[in-house]
């Protein structure tokens, strides 16, 4: 069984061998002052930042990091799913689709008006978890960095 819960400090350790490996299947290289930075926020309450994380067996298993904003669009706050990993050696478990759901349910309780996130066109292990949930839009990304 799996259950998602807010991220605490103890869970630090994980988070970061879990962080790595999904940089790591990115390609990317995020610098180490820039994780632990992430990594205060995720554990702040007051920060937007949303650290959910998944235990299966007692053993932390994945991660949402999530975005809260305010929109043009609505007058409820949307959530951004930045990030989502599981733990290569528990996928096809239904840890994702708990870590997905559990924002669904979080996002209802506590009134958004929308989460949306993207990966990539190739992700196709991803895209069979996301599609059980949302179907992709037409929309292109740009991405300008300063």
């Amino acid at each position: 069984m799996t259950i998602v819960r807010d991220m605490r400090a103890p869970d630090a350790e994980d988070w970061r061998r879990l962080w790595a490996g999904y940089n790591a299947f990115y390609e990317s290289t995020v610098p180490a002052d820039v994780t632990e930075y992430t990594l205060r926020r995720l554990l702040d309450p007051s920060s937007p930042l949303i650290g959910r994380i998944a235990e299966t067996d007692g053993r932390i298993a994945g991660f949402t990091i999530s975005v809260l904003h305010e929109s043009t669009w609505t007058m409820a706050p949307s959530c951004y799913l930045e990030d989502l990993f599981v733990d290569p050696g528990l996928r096809g478990g239904g840890v994702g689709q708990a870590l997905i759901q559990d924002l669904i349910d979080l996002g209802r309780a506590q009134g958004w008006s929308r989460i949306y996130w993207h990966t990539r066109t190739d992700n196709a292990r991803a895209r069979r978890l996301y599609d059980k949930f949302a179907g992709a839009d037409d929309f292109v990304r740009y991405r300008l960095t300063l």
